[in-house]
C-alpha cells in the first residue's frame, strides 16, 4: 500500500508540474476568470440584475415576499460557473494521455511497475488540484465576505480583497465586497455544498476526459470527444422528459446538471454524491483498462 501510494504521489507531482509550467493552462485560467467576471456583472448589474429587480420593487412600494440576495446570487452564479466548466474542463483533460501517446511515453508508463490504477488516479489528482486551485481564490474571499455579512464592509475584506484583485481577478474583489454587505447573511450551505458539487462534477468530468484522452494521440480530438460527451450528459434531462415513463426517470438520474444545481441550492441529496462518486470511478476505470490494452497490443 505504501508503494502504491508513492507512485500515486510521484505523479501526482509530475502533472502539477506540467500544469503550473503550461502557458496553456493558464490561457485557460484566465479564460474561465473573464466569462466568471463577465457573468457576475450580468447577474448583478445587467438589465434584468438582481440589483436593478431590487430598485424596481423599492421604487414600487414592494416589500412582500423579500428577495434574498445573497441566495439568488450564489444560486444562479454557480449554476452558470457549473456550466462554463462543462465547456472548460474537456480542456484541461485532453492532454492527459493523449501528450504520453504523442511523445511515445505512454508505453513506458504501460509497462512500468507502476500500476494502470495509480498513474490514472495520480493523474486525476493532478488536474483537479488545479482546477480547485483556479476556484480557490474565489472560495477564500466568499469565505471571509459571509464572516462579516452584516454592512459595512469589514476592512480585512477590503484588504484581502485588493490582493487578490492584484494577483487574480478584479471582479472577486467586487464579489467580496458585495457578499460582506449582505443583509441577510448569505447562506453557508449554499457556499459549501455549491462550491463542494462544482468541484465533484468537475472531477467527474475530468476522470470522463481522461479515459478519452487515453484513446487517441491527438489532444484537439480527445477535446471535442470529451466535451461532446458532456453535452449529452448536458442534455439528458431534455431527453429523459422526452422519453418519459420509469426510463426517462432512470436518464434522467445521470444528468449531471441535474445533481450539481441540487447542490448548487444548498440541499444535500446523497445521491448526487454517489452519482459523481459514480462517474469518477468508471473513468478511472475505463482509463486503466484502456491503457492495459494498449500495454498488450505492444507486447
Amino acid at each position: 500500500m505504501r508503494i502504491i501510494l508513492s507512485n500515486i504521489l510521484a505523479i501526482y507531482r509530475r502533472e502539477l508540474q506540467t500544469y503550473f509550467a503550461s502557458p496553456f493552462a493558464y490561457a485557460i485560467a484566465a479564460i474561465f476568470w473573464l466569462l466568471s467576471g463577465f457573468f457576475f456583472v450580468i447577474i448583478l448589474l445587467g438589465p434584468d440584475g438582481l440589483l436593478v429587480q431590487i430598485g424596481q420593487r423599492d421604487q414600487a412600494g414592494i416589500t412582500e415576499p423579500p428577495i434574498d440576495v445573497p441566495y439568488q446570487f450564489l444560486s444562479i452564479f454557480l449554476n452558470l460557473l457549473g456550466s462554463l466548466a462543462l465547456f472548460l474542463l474537456p480542456m484541461l483533460s485532453m492532454g492527459l494521455y493523449s501528450e504520453e501517446r504523442k511523445r511515445g511515453t505512454l508505453e513506458l508508463l504501460a509497462t512500468s511497475p507502476v500500476t494502470n490504477w495509480a498513474v490514472a488516479v495520480g493523474k486525476l489528482l493532478g488536474v483537479l488540484t488545479f482546477f480547485i486551485t483556479i476556484m480557490l481564490p474565489i472560495v477564500g474571499l466568499e469565505a471571509i465576505a459571509f464572516s462579516a455579512s452584516n454592512p459595512p464592509a469589514s476592512f480585512n475584506v477590503l484588504l484581502l480583497g485588493t490582493f487578490f484583485i492584484t494577483i487574480m481577478l478584479p471582479i472577486v474583489g467586487l464579489e467580496a465586497i458585495a457578499f460582506s454587505a449582505s443583509n441577510p447573511p448569505a447562506s453557508f450551505n449554499v457556499l459549501l455544498l455549491g462550491h463542494l458539487g462544482l468541484i465533484l462534477m468537475a472531477a467527474a468530468v475530468l476522470s470522463l476526459g481522461m479515459f478519452i484522452s487515453s484513446l487517441t494521440d491527438s489532444t484537439i480530438l480527445a477535446a471535442i470527444l470529451t466535451f461532446a460527451l458532456m453535452m449529452l450528459l448536458w442534455i439528458t434531462d431534455l431527453i429523459a422528459s422526452g422519453i418519459g415513463g420509469s426510463l426517462g426517470e432512470a436518464i434522467g438520474h445521470l444528468s449531471l446538471i441535474k445533481h450539481y444545481s441540487d447542490l448548487s441550492r444548498g440541499v444535500f441529496n446523497s445521491s448526487s454524491i454517489v452519482l459523481f462518486a459514480s462517474y469518477v470511478f468508471l473513468g478511472l476505470f475505463l482509463t486503466a483498462q484502456s491503457v492495459e490494452a494498449f500495454r498488450f497490443q505492444r507486447s
